[in-house]
């Protein structure tokens, strides 16, 4: 068996594996990546992210074609199966794994295709895909292996027409109907792909609203529009069993209800990828859904063996594994770090969500005199030239300072839009203030001239 050394050696490479790695090989350390499967970037490129944003991408053209009038001068609005849809997104996750590869070949960073198992605190075994070993050993280890989707054991996941929010997107037809279990991120977000496609979804939440987390009105929003465009939500319902035949999938719910349609996607909760890294042989334990705990340094209960992304639990999101990558090398470098807190939420439903800071009912349970500024996108230049004009701008503000203390965006390009208030939030002291939209000249017409709007609408309101 090969025996190789280095300084760092990380499992995974998702966003906090990538991140990792590559700032440990820019500050001079010898490197090692270790991916299970036979192309980098992990589930964020290949199931999660990349594939189903890049595939929402493609449904809203469908939808704007389709109900755009001047194209219906050129003929009747038109269908498109799904498997035809996924084909057109396959394309960027190709460019997503060559653009990543030559990320470690440019960083010379050396790539081990393989599973890996713990051997004892310091080494780690490489088994690929004929039997081969390799053993690694390092002074620092990063597990950053990501998640996968939770799977009910009573589940036939085997069954031709039962899905995860993984292998829906191998789907070989287009069904007409589909349940959808589990009134989450990536519940909803499916939800309006497929609803985008002319498809009778039916959204299964256990919980008595969508997104709780979400300011109520956002929150709000996204039920009506899901509802708009044919989804049926049923709230506070339990699934009892899921049985599927050759013509379809019937759901049992606690409540009593039975539920048919051509195909069913489970979509309720995710599992850390730790059951096949051996980690009885250094004394790590994973919590009930496979993820290990950090402490504020990401260090696991083995000081030299650091965790991020997915694998840690919350927040579960691309954007903030990245950044806890590169923080964890940091520490592991001795530089200055932080321990990432303060993530944005990025939702990309149609149309999407975004948001930083609390939102109303936090404010009000913790006491805080806030008032609200608001822009309706309805009434922006901007959206009335693009046909965008769902959605809104909420800005929360400190009724005697005007400290900005959180921003909620509703509607086409949410997600961008939010990183102005996001930079102004996070100015140091009365940096941070409503007035700065008000003093600063916007470009006209754009959608971040919402921000001018929403401050003169809140101002308006103090007194």
């Amino acid at each position: 068996m090969a025996v190789h050394n280095y300084d760092v050696v990380v499992i995974g490479t998702g966003p906090a594996g990538e991140s990792a790695a590559i700032n440990a090989a820019k500050h001079g350390k010898r490197v090692a990546i270790i991916e299970k499967q036979a192309q980098v970037g992990g589930n964020c490129t290949h199931w999660g992210t990349i594939p189903s944003k890049a595939l929402r991408h493609q449904v809203k053209q469908i939808m704007a074609f389709n109900t755009n009038r001047m194209f219906r001068d050129i003929g009747e609005p038109r269908w498109f199966s799904f498997p035809k849809v996924m084909e057109r997104s396959r394309g960027t996750i190709d460019k997503q794994v060559e653009m990543r590869t030559t990320f470690y070949a440019r960083n010379r960073i050396d790539l081990f295709h393989g599973i890996a198992r713990f051997k004892d605190e310091h080494t780690v075994v490489v088994r690929d895909q004929h039997e081969g070993m390799e053993e690694l050993v390092a002074k620092k280890i990063v597990i950053a292996t990501g998640s996968r989707p939770y799977r009910p054991a009573d589940i036939n996941f085997r069954h031709p027409r039962i899905y995860c929010s993984d292998t829906i997107l191998s789907l070989s037809h287009t069904p007409r109907t589909l349940v959808i279990f589990g009134a989450g991120v990536i519940g909803c977000e499916y939800a309006s792909i497929f609803s985008g496609l002319g498809l009778k979804v039916d959204l299964i939440n256990n919980r008595d609203s969508l997104l709780s987390f979400l300011d109520d009105e956002i929150s709000d929003a996204l039920s009506y529009h899901l509802r708009k465009h044919g989804v049926l939500i049923r709230h506070n319902e339990e699934y009892a069993s899921v049985e599927g035949d050759e013509s379809g999938v019937v759901v049992h719910l606690k409540s009593g209800k039975k539920i048919r349609a051509d195909a069913f996607l489970w979509a309720n909760g995710r599992t850390g990828n730790t059951d096949s890294l051996g980690l009885e042989n250094i004394g790590l334990e994973a919590n009930g859904r496979g993820q290990l705990s950090v402490d504020e340094h990401y260090r696991t209960t083995i000081p030299h063996i650091y965790a991020a992304g997915d694998v840690i639990g919350w927040p579960s999101l691309a954007s903030a594994a990245y950044d806890q990558g590169l923080n964890l090398c940091n520490e592991l470098l001795d530089k200055e770090y932080r321990f990432v807190n303060d993530v944005p939420t990025g939702i990309y439903t149609i149309p999407e969500i975004s948001s930083f800071g609390p939102n109303e009912r936090e404010l009000t349970e913790a006491k805080v005199p806030y008032e609200v500024g608001k822009a309706f996108f309805k009434d922006t230049a901007r959206a009335q030239i693009t046909g965008d004009v769902v959605g809104m701008l909420k800005i929360l503000f400190h009724q005697d300072t005007l400290e900005i203390l959180g921003i909620h965006c509703f509607g086409d390009q949410a997600s961008e839009i939010l990183h102005i208030g996001q930079a102004i939030m996070q100015q140091p002291g009365e940096a941070n203030t409503l007035k700065y939209f008000v003093n600063t000249t916007f470009n006209y017409p754009t959608m971040a001239e919402a921000y001018r709007v929403a401050a003169q609408n809140g101002l308006n309101r103090v007194f």
